[in-house]
Formats: structure tokens, C-alpha cells, sequence
């Protein structure tokens, strides 16, 4: 596709107004409020409805080959503008409910995905893990940038890339990391890593260098995200130990939340995502807990979609939700152009 249609493509979805209003034939899509979720093993990604619980968009025909309208294992999603970003993992061997438990179900790319369920944008390709050019192997994590340039958390070559929509890579970080899961655009031009299988966060600058790292003490196991909030804490997902801490620039802990408590809870229930909202609350992927929880401050859950560990596809069910955010809420993550 012409590079020119694609940065017009883009700036078009993310001027289109008005954004969401429900009424008429609206089915809701867009809307301010509403929750992305990367449906992991459904091979997914649906926009829901915060109030009615229904889903309002999904992209994924559910196929564990990847193609122009399925995705396969997918591990995160943001909405920006009209558009869909979403990082197609694929699923590992020896992982259910991948048919081939030999060789898994890989997909390796990142899309764009407009309202119509077209992929307008592609890194990577359909089932091809590698390094070279316009190759990845296990995408994790996508982020688009403000410079419209995408920062890819590129797991299985332990390295971070900044490419541009011309697929060229215009900035990489591969120094000493080990199973990255996620990666943020800083305010102040740095990037937050989360390190997983190091079990760190670390801040870098453009130049390469470490400039700050976090481990709660030491305390972390499995880093499966980080995010910096607006206070100068720093939000994580502890994933191995079931908990959401967020901790302080002197790496104190300052709170936690463990999603394992529940009588009904799978036992190590390996959350993966946890944002902070505007609101001041923390919406949590609860990987096999098979939902997605909304805590409070006072670490209350106010709102839940997905059945408690009970996997499933249809109304209200998930299978391994690995990422959700709301439509518009960009709170401790990087902002996309239109923000």
C-alpha cells in the first residue's frame, strides 16, 4: 500500500468527529469510555461496552492461521483515532488451545485495522518469525508514537525497534534484555521497558544508556508491563506474583493488588496488563482469571468483564484477555498524535 495513503489514512481517523455518539444506527464504536481488550486465545481484539458488557467491534475470525481478517494471539491493542493498533503474538507450543502443540500458532505482526475490519498497515509477516527487514518475531507490544512512527516490542529478537510506515527501523535497543514485554514513550523522550524475564523495569535514553532501573525492592518476577504515571510512579504488573504494585522513583513500594485472592481465583492467575485510568482507578488484564477487573483506590473491584476462570467466547465470556484499555484514556501511556 502507498505510504502516502497511509499517513492520510491515519490523520484522517485520527481527526474523524464526531468520535462515538451513540443514537440511530451508531453501534457505539469509538466511544470515550469504552474498553479495547486483547481476547488472547479467541484470537480477537473487541471493543466492549463498560455499561451493557456488549461487544460493540471485534476484528479475528477466531482462525489460528494469521490472514487479512484474523489475528492470532494477540497480546495488546489501542485504539487511535478510528484505527485499531494491534500486535498479533501468536500462541507458543505446548500452549492449548493452539492445534499444533509441536510448532505453535505464530503471527508475527503489528496492523493497523480500520473500523471495517481492513488491515491498512502491516509490520512483519503472516506467520514468519525473523530479524530482518520488515520481520519480527513474537511482537508483544505496539505503540504508536507522536512522530506516527510505531515502537515494537519485538520479544522473540529481545529487542525494542522504532520503524516507520515506510518499514524502515529508525531506532533499536537490544542491549542485555531478556524477554521484553512492553515498551512506553517517556515525556521526556526516554523509553520504559519492561524487562520480564530480567525482572526489572528500566528506563533508557535515545543514547542507549540506562537511566533508571526498578525492581520493587527487588521484589518483581516476570515484568509483563510498566507504565509511568502523571505523580512520577511507576505502575507494573508483577505477573508471576499475581500483583499490580506501583512504585516510587526511589523504588519504594507505594501500593499493591493481588489478583489472586478470590475463592474462585485460578491460582496463579498471571496478570499482564494493569493501566491507570483518568479516574484514578487501575483496569487490570487478569490473564487466566479470564477477565478484566477495574479496581478502585481502595483496591475495590467496581467493574468486571469476562466470567471469573471460566474461559469461553460470546456474551460477557474471554479467554485469556493478555491487554485492555479505554477508548480515549491515555493516562501513563504514550499519547498518540491526536493527543
Amino acid at each position: 500500500m502507498n505510504n502516502n495513503y497511509i499517513y492520510v489514512e491515519l490523520a484522517a481517523a485520527l481527526l474523524m468527529l464526531p468520535m462515538g455518539a451513540r443514537g440511530g444506527n451508531d453501534t457505539g464504536f469509538n466511544t470515550p469510555g469504552d474498553i479495547v481488550i486483547a481476547d488472547q486465545f479467541n484470537n480477537q481484539v473487541i471493543e466492549v461496552d463498560s455499561k451493557t458488557h456488549a461487544t460493540l467491534w471485534h476484528f479475528g475470525n477466531g482462525s489460528f492461521t494469521p490472514g487479512p481478517q484474523s489475528v492470532v494471539g494477540p497480546n495488546d491493542a489501542e485504539r487511535v483515532g478510528s484505527l485499531t493498533l494491534i500486535s498479533g503474538t501468536g500462541i507458543p507450543p505446548n500452549t492449548p488451545p493452539c492445534p499444533n502443540l509441536v510448532t505453535g500458532c505464530p503471527d508475527n505482526r503489528v496492523i493497523l485495522v480500520d473500523r471495517q475490519g481492513q488491515i491498512v498497515w502491516q509490520y512483519g509477516m503472516a506467520g514468519v518469525a525473523g530479524s530482518g527487514h520488515n520481520q519480527l518475531n513474537t511482537p508483544v507490544c505496539s505503540v504508536l508514537l507522536p512522530n506516527f512512527n510505531v515502537l515494537i516490542t519485538d520479544q522473540g529478537n529481545a529487542r525494542i525497534i522504532e520503524v516507520n510506515f515506510a518499514k524502515q527501523i529508525v531506532w533499536t535497543y537490544d542491549v542485555g534484555l531478556n524477554n521484553p514485554n512492553s515498551a512506553e514513550l517517556l515525556a521526556n523522550g526516554d523509553i520504559l521497558i519492561a524487562d520480564e524475564n530480567n525482572n526489572r523495569v528500566i528506563e533508557v535514553n535515545r543514547n542507549k544508556q540506562i537511566v533508571q532501573t526498578l525492581t520493587a525492592g527487588g521484589s518483581l518476577s516476570g515484568v509483563a508491563f510498566a507504565s509511568r504515571l502523571p505523580n512520577g510512579d511507576t505502575l507494573i504488573t508483577d505477573s508471576n506474583h499475581s500483583r499490580i504494585v506501583e512504585v516510587d522513583s526511589k523504588d519504594n513500594v507505594v501500593s499493591q493488588y493481588f489478583t489472586n485472592t478470590d475463592p474462585n481465583s485460578n491460582p496463579s492467575p498471571l496478570p499482564t496488563r494493569a493501566v491507570r485510568l483518568q479516574n484514578g482507578n487501575t483496569l487490570i488484564s487478569d490473564q487466566f482469571n479470564d477477565r478484566v477487573i477495574e479496581i478502585n483506590p481502595s483496591m475495590q473491584v467496581v467493574f468486571t468483564q469476562g466470567m471469573e476462570n471460566v474461559p469461553g467466547k460470546g456474551n460477557n465470556l474471554l479467554n485469556a484477555p493478555y491487554d485492555a484499555k479505554v477508548v480515549g484514556d491515555y493516562t501513563g501511556l504514550t499519547p498518540p498524535p491526536d493527543e
